[in-house]
């Protein structure tokens, strides 16, 4: 018999799953809203780190992902979506994304992540298998262009993470896995 905290964090991880795709909307408007998203956390990127520009413009491919983490307690979960570019083709894949973890913390924050492939089986292999584990630790206290935030740069073989918070209220230190799969319905 499951515990009432392990039932509970199943729960909402089932919960975030099934609302991981973007809200209404056409096929083309969602997508239309996911590249706005891209471009505006590249944007920012950009403005904060210049030299990630010419980092991402000499890699086979890079992927841009929106995340909404909710943290009470020992619980941490979330859920967003983004998308990949295939530089070479010029091809996007949308995708989602889910995660959930343990940890101690409390908050909530919506956050980019930018991940730069620096092979092309790098790449590939993320949008087939796309699953990543890890630790994280933050300080959020963000809204707008007000309140600051510790942000990351992480290296996980051939691939260069970059996390930043878009706004929210999180202090937490987590262990946690994130799968990231296909949208069906976007590509």
């Amino acid at each position: 018999m499951l515990s009432f905290r392990k039932s509970l964090c199943l729960a909402v991880i089932f919960t975030l799953t099934a609302c991981a795709s973007m809200g209404s909307g056409t096929k083309t408007e969602k997508q239309q809203e996911i590249i706005k998203m891209k471009d505006s956390a590249l944007t920012q990127l950009f403005a904060e780190k210049p030299d990630t520009r010419s980092q991402i413009n000499s890699a086979p491919g890079y992927a841009v992902f929106s995340n909404a983490n909710i943290n009470l307690i020992f619980m941490a979960a979330g859920t967003g979506y983004g998308v990949v570019k295939d530089m070479r083709t010029s091809k996007y894949t949308y995708m989602n994304m889910v995660e959930g973890g343990i940890g101690l913390g409390l908050g909530v924050k919506d956050y980019r992540i930018v991940m730069v492939f620096h092979t092309v089986d790098a790449m590939t292999h993320f949008i087939n298998s796309g699953w990543t584990f890890g630790g994280n630790a933050d300080a959020s206290a963000k809204a707008s262009d007000k309140g600051a935030s510790i942000e990351g740069e992480a290296y996980y073989g051939d691939v260069t993470v970059y996390t930043f918070t878009k706004s929210g209220l999180a202090l937490q230190a987590t262990v946690k896995g994130t799968k990231f799969w296909q949208d069906e319905n976007l590509n």
